[in-house]
């Protein structure tokens, strides 16, 4: 049984407008304000002792990667029934970080939560059940034939990451999860010995607008009377960037995403977000063509990455191109700012 039908999405002319104005990038106030306002994780201390003891292994080895990955929620409810998610499956997100652990990187994935995983990803969320690969012979489960090569190349990929403790899985589901997890792994890996090698690759769909926590409903909200409409009033997401790039991890190299459905405002949309936080490179893509078609944008240049026809049929991802220009870039910012 297979589903082949995409309902993820939407038409090019539903899109609405843009060009409305972008809020200022949060300064220390702001830094403040937030964390003192919307509670720490339960959980964060525990996680905080596991990202201490990854970045202690390998500090000084080899370069260290923070990949987000997957949409925030923003709910409605402290016993959450009802949320606002955000559009993102995760897939460039752990595509990358396959890619980046290939090339030496060590890598903290912070995701959301049941997204798609590094070397998981390959038998799950797909049109192909997992079940497709497996057969019954004589009352033993074994993988078929056809699929054997593919997925021991997998394996042992991934258990060559997993020998050598190369990867940290970290989840979230809420933008305050996200927020308080980024900043408390940015602050660590801000106390690295050579912060220019560390890579910040942010491909997490964040939420723009969320409920602070004092105003968000303790129980499910009702539906009971027929009429009523209801209304949310969101504040906009502090925009948390330009803290992390001067600091929390200053000196690092940071890689961020612009997703846009108007082709006519993505560079200008890229451009002025390098301007806004000072960092080295912005990604762009289109909502209609984001799995075969990217644009760099840096200081210096901008260009555009293309998977050709053939290179799609052949089962090519697009992070193939992108994740060995982004080490290029990051190569040229640990030769530019390594001490004489």
């Amino acid at each position: 049984m297979k589903a082949n039908v995409s309902t993820s999405h939407p038409p090019p002319e539903s899109a609405i407008d843009r060009n409305a104005p972008e809020y200022p990038p949060a300064e220390g106030e702001a830094e403040s304000h937030y964390f003192e306002t919307n509670p720490k994780p339960e959980y964060l201390d525990e996680v905080e002792g596991r990202v201490r003891e990854f970045i202690k292994l390998h500090d000084g080895k080899r370069r260290i990667a923070l990949v987000t990955s997957g949409g925030t929620t923003v709910p409605l409810e402290n016993n959450t029934v009802r949320f606002i998610d955000n559009f993102s499956a995760g897939t460039r997100g752990a595509t990358s970080t396959e890619l980046l652990l290939e090339q030496g990187y060590a890598v903290i994935f912070l995701h959301r939560q049941f997204s798609l995983l590094p070397y998981s990803r390959h038998y799950s969320h797909t049109t192909n059940c997992f079940l497709d690969y497996m057969v019954e012979r004589d009352g033993q489960v074994t993988i078929d034939d056809k699929y054997q090569e593919e997925m021991m190349k997998v394996l042992k990929q991934y258990q060559n990451v997993q020998k050598h403790k190369l990867m940290l899985l970290v989840p979230f589901t809420t933008v305050n999860q996200y927020m308080w997890t980024l900043r408390m792994i940015s602050l660590q890996l801000g106390q690295l010995s050579a912060p220019q090698t560390t890579l910040f690759y942010l491909a997490a769909a964040v939420s723009d607008f969320f409920i602070p926590t004092y105003r968000v409903s303790e129980h499910k909200i009702q539906s009971e009377g027929g009429g009523e409409k209801l209304m949310v009033n969101l504040d906009p997401v502090p925009k948390f960037l330009k803290r992390l790039v001067e600091n929390w991890t200053p000196g690092a190299m940071i890689v961020s995403f612009k997703l846009e459905t108007d082709s006519s405002i993505l560079l200008s949309k890229s451009r002025k977000a390098l301007e806004r936080y000072n960092h080295q490179l912005v990604i762009g893509n289109l909502l209609q063509t984001r799995k075969h078609e990217v644009t760099f944008v840096t200081n210096d240049s901008v260009q555009k990455y293309t998977l050709s026809e053939e290179d799609e049929k052949s089962g090519k991802e697009i992070e193939a191109i992108i994740i060995p220009q982004v080490i290029r870039i990051h190569n040229e910012w640990i030769s530019s700012n390594s001490k004489k």
